[in-house]
């Protein structure tokens, strides 16, 4: 075992002294064959590693990135959105201002918070800020009529609409020049009553507000003639599109106008008792 020992030792030494053709030691070249490849393996081990985390570092910021760019898109878009709603509004508050210098009298913006078209009481509640508004005050859009407010309380409203079944309001067929009765009606149209048979009526004639029921003024649109059937021997049944539309109102205007004197009005109460 000893004789064994030395000789693997003397062919070590031989291996380390002897020179193969690129310069090196034997062992050098034999130790070179067996452990660079695993090197290279080690190496390369190594980069693939180093290449791992580099994409996942990379993953992981462009993440990053990604979300932070939707969350300015998001952003943007709520912009733009907030944008175009403020237009609408200055828009519908511009036509508002054209038609009280048009129609001159004095309209005062009012804010809708609240719109009920299900239920059978057709209503909105309006935000209308002091003074507030006062009962029976009509309600208007630069369209048509609205409708007149029911109840108020501190800087709030609220208005009975048109198309209510319990609402009234005294109209005239603008090109007849004949005056009848418009109320509630279903599917959130109105019914024109009192017109006679024998009065010339087709779909598509304006109806206007006479200035007879004590609420309206004269001459503001109400709606057009939709629907024309006799209805009875005495009288047309007369179906009316609002022509304002009530369901979509951001703004409305009440309408300001004038009290009467109050001897006028004394009078008024005087002769009533």
């Amino acid at each position: 075992m000893l004789l064994a020992a030395l000789l693997v030792g003397q062919l070590f030494l031989l291996a380390a002294q002897s020179r193969d053709a690129g310069g090196g030691s034997l062992l050098e070249a034999a130790a070179l064959r067996l452990f660079g490849p695993l090197a290279r393996l080690v190496a390369g081990a190594g980069d693939v590693a180093r290449s791992t985390r580099e994409a996942a570092r990379s993953r992981s910021e462009l993440a990053a990135e990604n979300l932070r760019l939707r969350a300015e898109v998001l952003d943007l878009r709520r912009e733009r959105l907030r944008v175009a709603a403020l237009d609408q509004e200055v828009e519908a508050l511009g036509r508002g201002v054209d038609y009280a210098r048009q129609s001159g009298w004095r309209l005062r913006a009012a804010e809708v918070v609240y719109l009920d078209r299900e239920s059978s009481l057709k209503t909105l509640i309006l935000y209308v800020g002091a003074p507030g508004a006062r009962l029976n005050q009509p309600v208007v859009t630069e369209r048509g009529v609205v409708g007149r407010v029911v109840a108020s309380a501190g800087g709030y409203a609220k208005v009975q609409l048109v198309t209510d079944a319990a609402a009234s309001v005294g109209v005239v067929l603008e090109r007849a020049r004949r005056p009848g009765l418009a109320r509630g009606a279903p599917g959130g149209r109105l019914s024109l009553e009192l017109v006679p048979r024998q009065v010339e009526v087709e779909v598509g004639d304006r109806v206007l507000s006479a200035g007879i029921d004590g609420v309206y003024p004269r001459g503001f649109p109400v709606g057009t003639v939709a629907r024309v059937e006799p209805g009875s021997e005495m009288f047309h049944s007369i179906e009316v599109e609002p022509a304002a539309d009530l369901s979509r109102l951001v703004f409305v205007y009440l309408l300001e106008r004038e009290t009467p004197p109050a001897a006028l009005t004394a009078e008024r109460d005087d002769a009533a008792r």
